[in-house]
């Protein structure tokens, strides 16, 4: 394996409700995916979150197997329900306590913490009162952040306001797959607007609260190629990277929401008219708040194919899908990402990017020697490090990497049917068995300047 700059930030990444179980705990909240796993016909396999990976009891049992692969950083989210069960106003003092311990004890294990304040998990009591398309969700998230860097920012520098706010908004609110399950692109709008202005205010807070904070914004990034020349397929791949990428990059980077993107709405009957009523003066300049560095979580790449001519008007396609997919049904191109963080250096100038969740989902489960040799898994680890290499030598600000993810776990409306962890959790026992990708991650970690066997 290549070797990274001596200072890259190695680190594993998971999220609350992901992993945690324990959500009737300690005086935690309902959070909208409680309400919309309990909701029958959401999960493929009927599942939730209630036990998932009981990290919230086993932590510690988690944080030795970050120790053993010598990992620098952990990202981890915060579950908001367990801090403010009300979504503002009282808080939970025993949720606050329970990732004040957390991150005492990866400090102890010589790992720092990167908080991640919202995954997904938003308090139900918000969700009823409208939710992510209002703005005062938007202020009750600035007011959770508020709590929590002061509980942390102590002891916490890094810090990410949001994760994917695409699937946040089009799951959640326009195409219902993911809580809370709305079908309004109208509200779908809204939530991305939130979003991105509650982020903008969260940066200014933590900064006063937290002494040389580094504070971001994590999006799921997907590079588009368009699987002709053909100007209908060009065309439909600038329709996917405006209302995929663009829709969040431009906003954060003082650009505005792209205007061909919202005709593409109206064209496509999504929203009335392109009258964006939730804008109001100065949230364009509050979302373009300055920040410290961008999160990037990428998966794969989409060839793009036009679906406004029959196919045999089209021209031949140039660009094909390989057939070396994941379990998610997901293209494996390494490749999309050297090209992605590329792109994002030259067009954005964002300052140092990460890696901030990267990984595939296949099913290998322990063999007779009790081993788990996932080598589809080894071969994409292996790929996307090298490809974060590539994008390096040419000149790319890539100042770390998380694997994406530390543990199998809830897989959102998928429930426990993807396993995407380096380390393979059997839920009915909850043993973890390292998997032969985490073995190499270890060795990737240990060849780039970390002594594994110290940190062992």
């Amino acid at each position: 394996m290549r070797q990274f700059p001596p200072d890259f930030l190695w680190g594993v990444a998971t999220s609350a409700y992901q992993i945690e179980g324990a959500t009737r705990v300690d005086g935690r909240g309902e959070s909208i995916w409680d309400r919309f796993a309990a909701t029958p016909g959401k999960i493929n396999d009927k599942s939730d979150g209630s036990v998932a990976c009981e990290h919230y009891r086993r932590w510690p049992e988690d944080i030795e197997l970050m120790r053993w692969m010598g990992l620098k950083s952990y990202r981890f989210s915060v579950a908001w329900p367990r801090i403010l069960p009300e979504g503002r106003g009282r808080v939970n003092v025993a949720g606050v306590d329970f990732y004040s311990r957390l991150v005492d004890s990866l400090l102890g294990a010589g790992i720092e913490p990167f908080v991640t304040l919202y995954h997904w998990d938003l308090p139900q009591v918000l969700e009823d009162q409208g939710g992510w398309p209002v703005r005062a969700t938007g202020d009750a998230f600035v007011e959770y952040a508020d709590v929590m860097s002061r509980a942390l920012g102590d002891r916490v520098k890094r810090w990410i306001t949001h994760n994917e706010p695409w699937c946040i908004s089009v799951l959640g609110y326009g195409n219902g797959e993911h809580a809370p399950g709305h079908k309004d692109w109208t509200k779908a709008l809204a939530t991305s607007h939130t979003l991105l202005l509650s982020h903008g205010k969260a940066v200014q807070v933590i900064r006063s609260n937290v002494q040389r904070a580094e504070v971001g914004i994590t999006l799921n990034l997907t590079p588009g190629e368009p699987a002709s020349p053909s100007p209908e397929d060009a065309d439909a791949c600038r329709d996917f990277d405006g209302g995929f990428n663009r829709w969040f990059l431009e906003p954060l980077y003082g650009r505005g929401y792209p205007l061909d993107v919202v005709e593409d709405h109206v064209k496509a009957g999504r929203i009335p008219s392109a009258s964006l009523d939730f804008i109001q003066d100065g949230d364009l300049k509050t979302i373009a708040e300055p920040t410290d560095f961008l999160g990037v979580n990428y998966y794969s790449r989409a060839v793009l194919r036009s679906n406004r001519i029959p196919e045999e008007k089209n021209a031949p396609r140039t660009v094909h899908v390989s057939p070396d997919k994941t379990d998610m049904d997901w293209e494996v191109y390494p490749k999309g990402l050297t090209q992605l963080l590329v792109h994002l250096q030259t067009e954005y100038k964002p300052g140092p990017l990460y890696i901030t969740e990267n990984g595939c989902a296949y099913s290998t489960g322990p063999s007779a020697d009790g081993r788990v040799h996932d080598v589809k898994r080894v071969d994409y680890l292996r790929t996307h490090l090298e490809a974060c290499s590539d994008a390096i030598a040419q000149g790319v600000n890539l100042a770390g990497y998380f694997a994406w993810s530390l543990l199998d776990n809830f897989e959102w409306a998928y429930g426990y049917e993807k396993r995407f962890g380096l380390v393979y959790v059997d839920y009915a026992t909850q043993q973890r068995i390292p998997k032969d990708s985490a073995h190499l991650y270890r060795d990737v970690v240990a060849q780039n300047g970390l002594d594994v066997e110290q940190a062992a």
